[in-house]
């Protein structure tokens, strides 16, 4: 069984999609280690900010205007990119990398351009006793309850 794997792809601007775990497979969970943005035109001479979230909840968390508090928000991510040399350019990323995943998450993203945004994100297997099993597949529930 792979120990890490990559699920990536190209979203529209403002809207979402489904990372799929129903594959999920008893005593084991997937832990969120990477979440990266990155445009998908005109890579040298665009101005463009862009944001990402992946969340456990029912509903997708907006990438520009994330709450902290939300407890189904797993990861937020936000991409600067100015061709001009006084802004500096780059990457935060922030991910809650304690949270054992069981079901299905929801990306979404949204840029300043308008194109479509190119987004990667890394995983990690993890094993899990059945009491540690029970209690995260019973957060994950509740979070994608409310």
């Amino acid at each position: 069984m792979r120990k890490q794997f990559v699920m990536r792809g190209q979203t529209d601007n403002g809207k979402q999609e489904v990372l799929n775990f129903s594959g999920f497979k008893p005593g084991m969970a997937y832990r969120l280690t990477e979440f990266q943005l990155y445009p998908s035109t005109n890579i040298g001479g665009q101005q463009a900010e862009m944001a990402g979230s992946i969340t456990a909840g029912k509903t997708a968390v907006a990438p520009t205007d994330p709450d902290f508090n939300n407890e189904g928000l797993i990861a937020t991510a936000y991409l600067n990119q100015d061709t001009s040399s006084d802004t500096p350019s780059g990457l935060v990323a922030v991910i809650n990398d304690t949270f054992l995943v069981t079901q299905n998450l929801i990306l979404m993203v949204q840029g300043s351009s308008g194109s479509p945004i190119n987004w990667q994100c890394r995983f990690e297997l993890v094993k899990m006793s059945g009491p540690e099993e029970a209690v995260t597949n019973y957060k994950q529930f509740a979070i994608s309850d409310e």
